[in-house]
């Protein structure tokens, strides 16, 4: 699990379920990787510059027509859906998870 922010968002409307396209940089070592997240209760302005969470060594999946290289990672809550993980300061893009 890696540190990355979030660089850009795009709508996603081929998914079956509300979903957004997210491009993450991880910094110099992994570069930026696209990810599929269904966090369609954040709006785009609130996600453009978010440090997240995810995993990036999982195989990409092919979901549609696009190609999501990593999971991004978050709690399920009941009401709101999932909410993502990310630290609490700012840390350098790439950081391990410990």
């Amino acid at each position: 699990m890696r540190v990355g922010r979030v660089v850009g968002v795009e709508e996603f409307p081929e998914a079956r379920v509300p979903a957004w396209k997210l491009e993450i940089d991880f910094g110099p070592e992994i570069g930026h990787k696209r990810s599929s997240a269904q966090i369609s209760h954040y709006p785009r302005e609130e996600l453009e510059g978010r440090l997240v969470v995810a995993v990036v060594n999982f195989a990409p999946k092919r979901i549609g027509p696009f190609l999501s290289e990593v999971l991004v990672l978050g709690a399920l809550d009941d009401a709101k859906g999932v909410i993502l993980l990310r630290p609490d300061e700012d840390v350098e893009l790439g950081d391990r998870i410990a």
